[in-house]
């Protein structure tokens, strides 16, 4: 027993988690959660793509509107040198050059009501892309919220993880000092070593979920290395300032989602009625400025020629057919979505709403389990240095206060998680304190 008593101490003195230790040491730069919205929005790949979006279907329903207004114009000049000479139209003599030019303009008076489509689409594509922006801005921030409190529930988790070893150790010098002197037997140290190494084991992994954690926090906000999340206030975490009632309701109205879904709607029966206007005749109006001469820019002969011209569409080997029943199938696609976006998002506004309900519930419970775990800790530390109670019940006290202790900050993350989620459904921030994406 005298070599047990041995190797036990060399156990204990030895530095098992040096390491670890000096990697919690470590300063890392620090960030606001609101600074960690604002560098992070620029960065995400799906936000960046959306807001450009929003330019592209801006420049859409632009030239969609250019259609009624003005016409197709283009220039064209060629310079052609032959071998021999032959003869230029424009001057009306032999050359071995022949410079032409032509401007040319066209305007689309009736195209069987395509233009109009062709504006609604473009109309419904802008709301599209801006309930897009806006979603994606959203879910950009719920994304970097939930890196950002991964980094501080990992901190505190590390914290509560350093109390139980801290516990630990001072319990296994009281249990030693009681089997020294003969007031408990030798498997009371054996049962608080093993406790000891759960202990540090437990922390060891806390501290690389931790060092993970603020290196993902680093990548989300373009940091080259790990970065620390300030701390957050502890306060109760607040009832919401809607109803579930209100809540759903005014997903359904003004969600980012739905919004997105109703444009799309839109814009795919917008254009496939401008597909199906395709078989009504079109009406254009055209003019052409011909010049001809030996150098730019041409003048030696001048052709002006404007008129009108009908088509009717016949036949086109079932081009148009196939273009109407891809349209079709797109309209009939994102109707669906539409439908099925209308009744989910409901859906997912009432289970954010219970979750954040339950996650701050479980956060007062949890608090109330901290009290109760640690008085009961102390209790049962009295009662073992009195000789009243087994070690097997201070151990189950101990590891029951990290438990508890744990509980808390697991609430209190998904509880602003929780928010956080809502807040992404609904397009807008719930409390104007918070930060904004």
């Amino acid at each position: 027993m005298n070599r047990f008593c041995i190797a036990l101490a060399l156990l204990l003195a030895a530095p098992t988690f040096a390491t670890a230790q000096e990697v919690a040491g470590q300063e890392f730069p620090e960030v606001t959660l609101a600074e960690a919205l604002r560098r992070a929005a620029s960065l995400d790949p799906n936000y960046v793509a959306a807001l450009n979006e929003v330019g592209d279907a801006n420049w859409r329903r632009v030239a969609a509107y250019s259609a009624f207004l003005t016409p197709a114009v283009s220039f064209q000049s060629t310079s052609t040198t032959f071998s021999s000479d032959i003869f230029n139209v424009g001057t009306n003599r032999l050359t071995d050059r022949i410079v032409d030019a032509r401007l040319s303009a066209s305007y689309d008076v009736f195209r069987g009501g395509g233009k109009f489509f062709d504006l609604w689409s473009a109309r419904a594509g802008l709301r599209s892309a801006r309930a897009n922006e806006r979603q994606a801005r959203f879910e950009s921030a719920l994304q970097t919220e939930s890196d950002y409190y991964a980094v501080v529930a990992e901190e505190e988790l590390t914290r509560v993880a350093s109390e139980r070893v801290r516990r630990a150790e001072e319990q296994l010098s009281v249990a030693r000092a009681r089997v020294v002197s003969g007031a408990a037997v030798q498997s009371d140290s054996l049962q608080l070593f093993l406790e000891l190494t759960r202990a540090q084991v437990d922390l060891l992994r806390q501290e690389a979920n931790l060092r993970v954690s603020r290196y993902q926090l680093g990548r989300r906000i373009g940091a080259d290395g790990p970065v620390n999340a300030a701390p957050l206030d502890t306060l109760p975490a607040p009832s919401l300032p809607v109803s579930e009632a209100e809540a759903v309701a005014e997903a359904v109205q003004g969600s980012p989602r739905i919004v997105q879904a109703q444009a799309d709607a839109a814009a795919a029966n917008s254009a496939f009625k401008s597909v199906w206007s395709q078989y009504l005749p079109s009406f254009t109006f055209f003019t052409q400025y011909t010049g001809f001469d030996e150098s730019f820019f041409p003048d030696a002969t001048e052709r002006t020629l404007w008129g009108f011209s009908l088509d009717i569409p016949i036949w086109d080997n079932a081009q148009r057919e196939l273009r109407l029943s891809e349209a079709r199938t797109t309209k009939a696609i994102t109707r669906a979505l539409r439908d099925d976006t209308e009744r989910g998002v409901a859906r997912d506004v009432v289970e954010a709403y219970q979750f954040y309900e339950t996650a701050r519930a479980a956060a007062g419970l949890a608090m109330t389990a901290v009290v109760v775990a640690r008085e009961n800790l102390r209790v049962q530390e009295e009662r073992y240095r009195a000789g009243a109670t087994t070690i097997i019940d201070l151990i189950t006290a101990q590891v029951d206060l990290a438990d508890a202790e744990a509980g808390v900050v697991q609430a209190r993350q998904e509880t602003r998680l929780a928010l956080a989620g809502l807040e992404a459904i609904l397009g807008r921030r719930l409390f104007p304190d918070r930060a904004a994406p």
